[in-house]
């Protein structure tokens, strides 16, 4: 498994164990917004809103919050206004990042990026210039312990239209395209599985990272998945398991 998939994994562990609750309900509030205003607020006919909510119920976030963010989207009740923004950057090794963001002030945000990248060796990079490297996809994560047999699982998937299935780490990782993902998930659903399921992007290909590199681009990694307007990091780097278990120890 790429160490982009490892990290996201271990991050997406470590939010649903997050003690700061409140900045994971901020991203899930904006991204419910946005996802209610872009395709409506019935989630059977919008996926990403069903996404949203779904990611909503996982961190444990009261229905009426759920509710009132999606009103709020809807325009039933006034709230801010959200635009979504994405940056392409660069980081140490020559890793590519694509930055996806929700935020009320793109200044801000903007500045907020910029001063990470900066700190921890990355640049911002030209339009066009690392976006090409992601493909954009249906992604289903099912935890590994609520998995019998991973053929029968597989057989399942591909039968409704997954593309890859990577088994190697847990959550196990079933890929779509993007508008497969509702049959799949609700073929696996039916079958009895619990499942997790989102789009976002993948690369294409991956750059290797050691050492000084490794240990600032974590770092870099970290801070921006930690800006309150940053949703998702996707990036494109491999990295030594030993190694990255390391640098995360050390980080605390």
């Amino acid at each position: 498994m790429s160490g982009h998939n490892k990290w996201a994994n271990i991050k997406h562990r470590k939010m649903a164990q997050d003690a700061k609750r409140s900045k994971i309900f901020t991203k899930i509030i904006r991204e419910l917004i946005v996802a209610a205003r872009e395709g409506g607020g019935d989630p059977d006919k919008n996926p990403r809103l069903r996404a949203a909510i779904e990611r909503a119920k996982a961190a444990n976030m009261p229905k009426d919050n759920i509710e009132r963010a999606i009103k709020k989207g809807t325009g039933e009740l006034e709230g801010e206004q959200y635009y979504e923004v994405a940056y392409e950057a660069y980081a140490p090794g020559g890793v590519a990042l694509l930055i996806k963001a929700v935020t009320d002030n793109k200044n801000r945000t903007a500045q907020e990026v910029r001063h990470a990248l900066s700190k921890y060796g990355g640049s911002m990079a030209e339009s066009g210039s690392v976006s090409w490297i992601f493909e954009r996809k249906g992604i289903i994560n099912i935890s590994r312990d609520k998995v019998a047999d991973i053929e029968e699982l597989a057989m399942i998937a591909i039968d409704a239209g997954a593309e890859d299935i990577k088994d190697d780490e847990d959550p196990i990782q079933i890929i779509t395209a993007p508008e497969n993902l509702s049959d799949v998930k609700t073929a696996l659903e039916e079958a009895g599985y619990e499942v997790e399921a989102s789009v976002s992007y993948i690369p294409k290909n991956t750059v290797r990272v050691t050492g000084g590199d490794a240990e600032k681009l974590l770092k870099l990694l970290n801070v921006l998945e930690d800006l309150d307007d940053v949703q998702e990091v996707i990036s494109n780097f491999e990295m030594d398991d030993a190694e990255m278990e390391k640098i995360i120890a050390a980080m605390g």
